[in-house]
C-alpha cells in the first residue's frame, strides 16, 4: 500500500513541479541566473521532502512551491520595469578580454582562472587568445566572444576628421595592431556590446555621459529617424561605427 502512495505522490509532485517551472517562463529552461537557480533548488528540495515523507500532507509541499512561483513571477515582472533591479538580481556582465588584452583584475574578482577562460574560448571555437578582441563573461556564466576578425567589420575607413552619419567623428583606418578603431572614449568600460542608450523607454544617462554625449544629442539622432519622443523607443543601442539600432514601442507619429 505504501508503495502505491509513494508512486501517487511522486507522479503528482512531478506534474506540480512541471507546471510551476513552465509557469516561470522559458527563461528557466535555458541558463539560469543566480536568482532563478536558488528558486529552482528550493522547489527541488521541497519536492523531495514531500515525496520521501509520506506522512506529510501534500499541501505542505505544494503551498510553499506556489509561494515561490508567485515570488519569482512578481520579481520577474518588476525586473521588466527596472533595469537597476535586473542588475541587482542578475549582476552585470564582466569583460575578461578588452581590446585584445586580458583583464586580470576582473578575472581575480570573479575568481575566474586561465583554465576557465581557455575552456570557454574553445567552446566558442577560438583556440588562440591572441585572436580575441573582446570576451565578456555573461551573468549566466557563459562567455561571449568577439574575435579580431569579427571586429574588423566595425572599423571605419574614412579619413580622420570627417563625420559619421550619426554625428560621431569617423575613425582613422585600422592599424596593424588589429585593435578596434572605436568611436568610444579610450577608457570606456565595455560591459555590453553594443552599448544601450535607451532601455524600456528610459534614457541610460550614465552611458551617454561615458560617451561624452547628452540627451540633446540623443534627441537629435531620434528626430533624424522620425521619432519625436524617446519614450516611444523600447530599445536604442549604438555600435562601434556610431550606428544606432532603434526599436520603437509604437510607430512614430501615433
Amino acid at each position: 500500500m505504501e508503495l502505491w502512495i509513494l508512486l501517487f505522490r511522486t507522479v503528482l509532485i512531478y506534474f506540480v513541479v512541471f507546471l510551476i517551472m513552465r509557469s516561470m517562463g522559458k527563461r528557466e529552461i535555458g541558463k539560469l541566473s543566480v536568482f532563478d537557480l536558488v528558486i529552482s533548488f528550493m522547489i527541488a528540495e521541497i519536492a523531495v521532502m514531500v515525496i520521501e515523507d509520506t506522512n506529510r500532507p501534500m499541501i505542505e509541499g505544494i503551498l510553499p512551491m506556489v509561494v515561490l512561483l508567485i515570488i519569482q513571477i512578481a520579481l520577474a515582472y518588476l525586473a521588466l520595469k527596472s533595469r537597476k533591479l535586473r542588475f541587482w538580481f542578475d549582476g552585470k556582465p564582466t569583460v575578461m578580454i578588452e581590446r585584445g588584452k586580458l583583464n586580470r583584475e576582473a578575472m581575480h574578482k570573479q575568481r575566474y582562472n586561465l583554465d576557465d577562460l581557455l575552456q570557454q574560448l574553445r567552446e566558442n571555437q577560438v583556440s588562440n587568445v591572441a585572436d580575441v578582441e573582446f570576451a565578456i563573461l555573461e551573468t549566466t556564466g557563459s562567455l561571449s566572444v568577439i574575435t579580431k576578425e569579427q571586429s574588423s567589420g566595425f572599423k571605419a575607413t574614412s579619413d580622420s576628421g570627417s563625420s559619421g552619419s550619426d554625428g560621431f567623428p569617423a575613425q582613422q583606418k585600422s592599424d596593424k595592431s588589429g585593435e578596434i578603431a572605436s568611436v568610444f572614449p579610450r577608457g570606456f568600460r565595455f560591459e555590453t556590446l553594443p552599448v544601450p542608450l535607451i532601455m524600456d523607454g528610459k534614457v541610460q544617462g550614465s552611458n551617454l555621459l561615458k560617451l561624452g554625449k547628452n540627451r540633446f544629442w540623443l534627441n537629435e539622432q531620434l528626430r533624424e529617424k522620425g521619432i519625436a519622443d524617446y519614450r516611444q523607443v523600447y530599445m536604442c543601442t549604438i555600435d562601434h561605427k556610431g550606428n544606432l539600432f532603434i526599436d520603437t514601442i509604437k510607430k512614430p507619429g501615433y
